[in-house]
């Protein structure tokens, strides 16, 4: 994922190669959460099911041999995605930047693990502009 340019200074001049350790030497070009190659097109149900080519079997979200196949329905709806790895920090502190707070996750894994950070900005967001709009713009109207 690329860093937003307010983000930039958060994060250390050597960045782009700290990543490249974790996701490919570490990793081994592979998501570290389901097993999702870097850089191949996958099909997926959108369920967190995908087709590994390689091994000639569908995984769940977490990497694992699924027991039950998709119904024909299911595989109707099959979707290629091209996986790309991205370095994410476990704690989501920008500044601790050790070995064991990086993970290396493809964008399904990744966008699961910040998503209850970006609930938590979210509602920030909302919050602040709710509370800008009563400063500012007087009461809101009844609907």
């Amino acid at each position: 994922m690329p860093i937003r340019r307010e983000h930039r200074y958060f994060y250390p001049i050597d960045w782009p190669q700290l990543s490249a350790v974790i996701r490919f030497r570490r990793a081994g070009g592979a998501c570290e959460g389901c097993g999702r190659p870097h850089g191949r097109t996958i099909y997926h149900l959108g369920d967190g099911r995908w087709w590994d080519a390689t091994t000639g079997s569908w995984r769940d979200g977490a990497g694992h041999a699924v027991r039950t196949l998709p119904s024909f329905e299911e595989l109707g709806r099959l979707r290629p995605t091209r996986v790309v790895l991205a370095t994410a920090h476990r704690n989501h502190d920008t500044t601790n930047n050790a070995g064991s707070n990086l993970m290396a996750f493809c964008q399904r894994c990744h966008m699961n693990h910040d998503r209850p950070e970006h609930q938590r900005r979210r509602w920030r967001t909302l919050f602040r502009r709710k509370a800008s709009g009563d400063l500012f713009r007087g009461p809101y109207p009844r609907s």
